[in-house]
């Protein structure tokens, strides 16, 4: 069925052409409702369509599925590409620099995924601080029996809370930490007036007044190892990190010494610098929690974000306001 929607709709070029940048392995669950009502242009479709290369010139919009990154080149290959429609809470896999020289309009995710990846990082600052990875390892392996005592883990209430970057997510987050009766801090690009919360023009100084900090702004230029061996050394040795960001907002292999050395006390990543390579010295630490970037998959985001993408496919090709647009300025 899929495969006979592909051929028709691409010999129906009196739609409108909608372009679909991914990797072969990355498929959105709502692409045949694209189908339907689009002249959809998929490089990696089974089968291949005989026209794409033809028609793909012509395409005014683009919706780019999850990190693949979108290029110069990629971008001289498509000359009549308006609008880009991301389908990630990040963007740094855009050369957003190409987009403001060319005048293409970039979205994102959005709030699709705020909740769940706001949840998880609370959920990774919890299990670092109560031991509930570790406690779990020492019960499976036997070790209850055998060695009787537990190493004690730390209270979450109450405890001071830093967050790097107060969007979408870094405001969720703030306020699932308010229930623990933690006290609120952040840092971000600029001051937000809107909230109660100190802010912190230096990350240092947001570091040294913080017993968990939360990493959850944009990757970019600017931020790139944003948590380094300053930053570590200010949150010291009982504070805690937690990246839900991007793994190059720290310096991973700092950090990494930070850990073996007990210089902080522990850390909860979701992301990595090189994923999905995982520093191996990380294995071995009971004050460490892993996750494989999977903090944003839920039923419910993935249904967020198909009425968003939905949404702003046709809000395009009806010339109204896209939803979650990135200011390039």
């Amino acid at each position: 069925m899929a495969a006979s929607n592909t051929q028709s709709k691409e010999d129906t070029p009196t739609l409108p052409l909608l372009l679909i940048h991914r990797f072969p392995s990355f498929k959105l669950s709502f692409f045949p409702f694209l189908y339907t009502k689009y002249t959809v242009l998929d490089q990696h479709a089974d089968p291949p369509q005989t026209r794409f290369a033809d028609l793909s010139k012509s395409a005014r919009l683009m919706l780019c599925v999850g990190p693949t990154p979108v290029t110069s080149a990629d971008l001289d290959r498509y000359p009549a590409v308006e609008c880009i429609l991301g389908s990630c809470a990040g963007f740094d896999h855009f050369d957003l620099a190409a987009c403001r020289r060319r005048g293409i309009r970039v979205t994102s995710s959005g709030e699709a995924f705020s909740d769940d990846v706001a949840d998880y990082a609370v959920g990774l600052a919890i299990d670092v601080l109560r031991r509930v990875s570790a406690a779990n390892r020492f019960v499976r392996t036997g070790s209850w029996p055998a060695r009787k005592e537990y190493t004690l883990g730390s209270k979450v209430s109450g405890k001071r809370v830093g967050i790097l970057g107060l969007g979408n997510i870094g405001w969720r987050v703030a306020k699932r930490f308010e229930s623990f009766n933690c006290s609120i801090a952040y840092n971000s690009r600029k001051i937000k007036s809107q909230v109660p919360y100190p802010y912190y023009a230096n990350v240092t100084n947001l570091a040294s007044n913080s017993d968990i900090l939360v990493i959850c702004c944009a990757l970019t230029d600017e931020t790139y190892h944003v948590v380094n061996k300053d930053v570590l050394e200010k949150l010291g040795k009982t504070g805690i990190i937690i990246n839900v960001g991007r793994g190059s907002l720290i310096d991973e292999k700092e950090l990494v010494e930070f850990l073996i050395r007990g210089e902080i006390g522990g850390a909860g990543f979701d992301v990595f610098e090189h994923e999905p390579h995982v520093p191996k010295e990380l294995l071995a630490l009971d004050n460490v929690v892993l996750s494989p970037h999977k903090a944003v998959l839920t039923p419910e985001s993935f249904a967020a974000l198909e009425e968003l993408v939905i949404s702003n496919v046709d809000a395009f090709f009806s010339s109204k306001p896209l939803r979650a647009e990135i200011e390039l300025d």
